[in-house]
């Protein structure tokens, strides 16, 4: 089996070059990958890419996923998450192959505090999520073999990422003040890789069960409890923190206005995916304490 994977040095990306390769043979691009054209704001390259190499399974963890920024580029950012992989999902068709694709919780509006099934209304706030649900609309459509999971909250020892960021600053500062109005499952990316390797295997032998799915760490926090789990974490590893986690003050969202609104509730629904591919999915502290784990080995 032939592996074409996009994005390959993101968060997820890392983590899917280690899941995917015992599957068949990996070509793994990023954007600035120098023989093969990886770069999204370049939809016609990214067909030459997909025809040259011929894949059975295309992998798409690239995407544009700065939501602030998006507000102010929206064009670009459409070509990256919507444009793009409409042409991956028309080249997927042709080939026969099936497609991976990543979405968000950013496509729902964020009301209530029900977690979100697959078949909910959607009703993106931003650029961001508008551009996301486009791209999930233009592979539904072209009727290609494909996995689509909706995400949230994700994180990785690799690059930055919400708990690093509370690290830092507990040991900077005497105080901090984290929103408690918005609730989701922090996810690590090694979860997303590993569910994303074992669904491939399956899906590819039962087409049926091409769709749509919801892939989140089980349970749910706020930014504020996330913040306090991890500096917990930390003055029990030993850590010298400042801030300690009772010195956490919860705030809502209107006191960090920001150009992208986001959505309060990311609660997601995984009933779909655990019973359709045999899984159980882990509380979210346990990636999340992995992760630190490792952070605070390399400092």
């Amino acid at each position: 089996m032939k592996i074409l994977l996009f994005g390959k040095n993101g968060q997820v990306g890392w983590e899917l070059q280690r899941s995917l390769a015992p599957l068949g043979k990996l070509v793994a691009l990023d954007f600035d990958s120098p023989d093969l054209c990886g770069d999204f704001m370049c939809p016609d390259g990214i067909a030459d890419t997909v025809r040259a190499i011929a894949p059975d399974v295309i992998v798409n963890a690239a995407a544009h996923t700065a939501v602030d920024k998006a507000e102010s580029e929206p064009d670009g950012v459409r070509t990256i998450n919507a444009l793009a992989p409409a042409t991956l999902a028309r080249e997927a068709r042709e080939l026969n192959a099936l497609l991976v694709h990543y979405s968000t919780d950013y496509v729902f509006n964020g009301s209530g505090s029900k977690p979100w099934v697959e078949t909910d209304l959607v009703g993106p706030l931003s650029v961001y999520g508008s551009t996301k649900l486009e791209g999930e609309e233009a592979i539904f459509a072209s009727g290609c073999h494909h996995l689509i999971f909706r995400t949230s909250w994700v994180f990785a020892t690799r690059g930055g990422n919400f708990a690093k960021t509370m690290l830092r600053l507990g040991q900077e500062r005497d105080q901090l003040t984290v929103i408690d109005d918005q609730v989701g499952a922090p996810t690590g990316a090694d979860l997303l890789a590993d569910v994303t390797a074992h669904a491939i295997r399956t899906a590819l032998q039962r087409q049926s069960l091409s769709g749509l799915y919801h892939l989140v760490a089980s349970g749910e926090t706020s930014w504020y409890g996330y913040a306090r789990f991890v500096l917990n974490l930390a003055r029990q590893a030993g850590v010298s923190l400042k801030a300690a986690p009772e010195s956490v003050l919860p705030v809502s969202t209107s006191a960090f206005p920001l150009p992208a609104r986001r959505p309060k509730n990311s609660r997601l629904d995984t009933t779909k995916l655990q019973r359709t591919f045999d899984l159980c999915l882990p509380p979210w502290q346990i990636g999340v304490e992995r992760m630190i784990t490792e952070t605070l080995d390399k400092l």
